[in-house]
C-alpha cells in the first residue's frame, strides 16, 4: 500500500474512492501510473521509483525515454560482496558530474528525478544562474558503513554522495562551507536537501552525523530516513 493510498485511508475516505480518486488523478499523483521522469513531482513518484527497483526493464524504459545516456554494465555473479546488478554507466544527465558515477538503473532514475525537478529549478530561481556542474565524492564503493560492519549502499552501486555544486556565473556551492552559513547558499542546500528526501530512500546530511558533514547521501537502498 502506497503512503498516499494509506493516508486517505487513515482520513476514513472509502476503498472506491480512493481508487477513484487515483484513477482520475494526473500520472505524477498516481503510483500505479508508468513512470516518466520527465514528469514533475507528485504524490506517486516516490513509490514508481521504489517499484523501479524491481523492475528493471521498466526503469531502462524510463531512462530511454527521458534521452539519458548511459553504458550498462554486466551483471555480477551472485554471492559477490560488492556485487554490480542492474547497473550503468552514467554518460550524460541534463547536468555534468565532477567524477563517473557507476549505478543501478533504480539510482540514476532517483538522481536524473532530483537532477532535473530539484536542483536545477532551484538553482535558477534562487541565484538566477543555470548549474554548470554537480560535484561529487561518487556512487559505487566497496565498503561499510562508517563505524560498523554493515556494507554501505555504495558496495551496491546503489548511493551517490553529492558535495557541491558549481553555478555557471562561476560560484561554487560547497556542503561543507555553506551549509550552516545562512543567505542563499544554505538556503539553496536546505531546498536540495529537503527535494531528496521526497524522491529517495534514504536522504543524509551533515545534520545526521559528522561522517555527512561535507556532503549528502542519497541512496534507492530499503531504508526510510530523511536526515
Amino acid at each position: 500500500m502506497t503512503e498516499f493510498r494509506a493516508w486517505l485511508l487513515l482520513l476514513g475516505v472509502p476503498v472506491l474512492v480512493v481508487a477513484l480518486l487515483l484513477w482520475v488523478a494526473p500520472p505524477r499523483h498516481n503510483p500505479f501510473a508508468p513512470i516518466d521522469l520527465t514528469d514533475r513531482i507528485g504524490f506517486g513518484t516516490k513509490a514508481k521509483l521504489e517499484r523501479a527497483r524491481d523492475q528493471r526493464d521498466v526503469c531502462f524504459a524510463a531512462l530511454d525515454s527521458a534521452s539519458i545516456l548511459y553504458t550498462p554494465l554486466e551483471d555480477d555473479p551472485k554471492g559477490q560482496k560488492c556485487s554490480l546488478r542492474g547497473a550503468l554507466t552514467l554518460d550524460r544527465t541534463l547536468t555534468p558530474y565532477s567524477a563517473t558515477l557507476s549505478m543501478t538503473c533504480a539510482q540514476t532514475a532517483a538522481l536524473y528525478t532530483w537532477e532535473r525537478h530539484v536542483a536545477r529549478p532551484a538553482a535558477v530561481e534562487i541565484f538566477g544562474s543555470p548549474l554548470a556542474r554537480i560535484e561529487t565524492y561518487g556512487s559505487f564503493s566497496c565498503r561499510n558503513i562508517a563505524g560498523s560492519g554493515r556494507l554501505s549502499e555504495h558496495a551496491h552501486a546503489n548511493a551517490v554522495d553529492i558535495s557541491g555544486f558549481r553555478l555557471e556565473d562561476g560560484r561554487l556551492i560547497d556542503v561543507k562551507t555553506h551549509w550552516k552559513q545562512g543567505g542563499k547558499e544554505a538556503k539553496f542546500l536546505k531546498r536540495v536537501h529537503e527535494g531528496g528526501c521526497d524522491i529517495f530512500s534514504v536522504t543524509l546530511g551533515p545534520d545526521y552525523n559528522a561522517a555527512h558533514a561535507d556532503h549528502f547521501h542519497f541512496d534507492m537502498g530499503n531504508g526510510g530516513i530523511c536526515r
